[in-house]
């Protein structure tokens, strides 16, 4: 599937989370409990929460109980929600890569798929959607000591794939702040970093991208909390959203006042690192040095 394929189905997971978060607000404004919700369609509590939050698939019976639950009996408004669930049940490009990609981490590839802005704070590594295919197999290996080649390159393919969005038809503003550490620590060979660094400094030229290093000499900064990505989308409902990469899973936030300190500490990091063409003779610097 190319890039250009792939925006319905990014898209899913968007409507999935409008879809949610309507309902979310149908409800509350029924005084209806998330318990009395799940009772009326065989579920928990818990389905409940997991739809508001658009974490899930929807199945029409469901929306179609809750709806009436809610006392949403206009027809026009009725068949508007019951689409948008149809819709929002479209499976991903990603869905192929299931045997390798751990549920949690495919809402953020469909947000991801979706979104008009994307920013991003790393600090381990070079972010992903800038790894070359050789710099992208070491991280991997790297983070799975022992898993099969044939499970490395799977997750590579993945990641790849993903990289696609930065070329599309509607590709995302995608702006990204690197700490220095994330340049000097070496994963793979001399060959694997000089190539990572090269194909940095050609990728910052794109139009869509902005490529900042936040430099050792900066001293400490406001990225302390760690790495960290600010998803923005063109659906003027839809809130940005926070995704923060864990272990074995990832938080997403979205509320206002906890969204608003991020983009405040990314805009810090934006403010205080050097310009795009600084940051390239930082780049071209290290590969010298490399």
């Amino acid at each position: 599937m190319t890039a250009g394929e792939t925006g319905g189905a990014s898209g899913s997971v968007v409507r999935r989370i409008l879809l949610g978060s309507q309902l979310r607000r149908l409800r509350e404004s029924r005084g209806i409990t998330r318990e009395a919700a799940g009772y009326s369609i065989r579920a928990s509590e818990s389905k409940i929460s997991r739809m508001e939050l658009g974490r899930v698939s929807f199945k029409a019976r469901d929306v179609e109980d809750l709806l009436t639950l809610y006392g949403v009996t206009d027809e026009a408004e009725r068949d508007a929600l019951l689409g948008l669930a149809r819709e929002a049940n479209v499976a991903g490009w990603w869905h192929s890569f299931g045997d390798v990609l751990p549920g949690w981490f495919q809402t953020y590839i469909g947000l991801e798929g979706a979104a008009s802005r994307i920013q991003v704070y790393e600090v381990q590594f070079v972010h992903g959607l800038l790894q070359t295919e050789e710099y992208a197999q070491a991280v991997v290996a790297r983070g799975m000591p022992g898993a099969p080649r044939a499970e490395v390159d799977r997750r590579v393919a993945l990641r790849l794939e993903r990289q696609k969005i930065l070329v599309s038809e509607h590709a995302p503003r995608f702006h990204a702040v690197l700490d220095e550490a994330a340049l000097r620590r070496p994963y793979g060979d001399r060959d694997v970093m000089r190539g990572q660094l090269r194909h940095l400094i050609e990728v910052s030229e794109h139009p869509g991208v902005t490529l900042q290093v936040m430099p050792f000499s900066f001293g400490g900064h406001a990225g302390e909390s760690g790495a960290f990505t600010v998803l923005s989308f063109p659906e003027s409902d839809l809130s940005d959203v926070v995704y923060l990469e864990q272990l074995t899973s990832a938080l997403y936030l979205d509320k206002r006042e906890e969204v608003a300190q991020y983009r405040r500490v990314m805009e810090r990091l934006q403010q205080d690192g050097p310009d795009p063409a600084e940051s390239r003779d930082i780049l071209r610097g290290i590969l010298q040095l490399s």
